[in-house]
């Protein structure tokens, strides 16, 4: 377990998120591009990045659900980069998720653009070549890179994405 700066691209002078390219998130599609930043990590350094609970926001600055999985923690897939620290030598982290199109239904009003890659943890094998940096045959995970639920997920409308405060009742997307 490792802290990491959420954001994939970091300058390499300040090791501070290089904005010239947002890089929070890893989009499917870029994976298995060649050129882009994250085809590499998608191939040498996969993650995996716990939370018990996210919010989304459906884009207007006012609609925003907390998501969690009934009854378990979340398991986000993820990629990571390191960098080191010129004066010190130190190891920083950098870390994004990858988002998956956002085919369900259901999906449409929490967020229209993408769903977050959420892995099964309970399946050790598909865990252990996820985090194997020496597993390099990502094709064994395009069943991964489309939108499926695989735990029933509780959806609960919040007004503030820092407070997480419930304004409506939950509902669940079944899987």
């Amino acid at each position: 377990m490792s802290d990491a700066i959420w954001w994939l691209l970091l300058n390499h002078e300040t090791l501070k998120p290089d904005y010239k390219y947002a890089t929070f998130n890893s989009r499917y599609d870029k994976l298995l591009q060649k050129r882009s930043i994250s085809y590499l990590p998608y191939r040498e350094s996969r993650c995996i990045i716990p939370a018990s609970a996210f919010i989304e926001g459906l884009g207007d600055k006012k609609t925003y659900h907390k998501i969690e999985l009934q009854n378990s923690a979340i398991a986000f897939g993820g990629l990571y980069k390191e960098y080191f620290n010129r004066e010190t030598g130190e190891a920083v982290y950098s870390a994004s998720i990858i988002t998956l199109p956002p085919l369900l239904p259901q999906w449409k009003e929490i967020h229209p653009n993408s769903m977050p890659l959420m892995l099964d943890f309970e399946d050790e094998e598909l865990v252990d070549k996820w985090l194997d940096p020496n597993f390099h045959e990502v094709e064994e995970f395009n069943n991964l890179l489309v939108n499926h639920v695989q735990k029933d997920m509780v959806i609960t409308r919040v007004g503030r994405p820092s407070k997480w405060n419930p304004i409506a009742d939950s509902f669940i997307i079944r899987r």
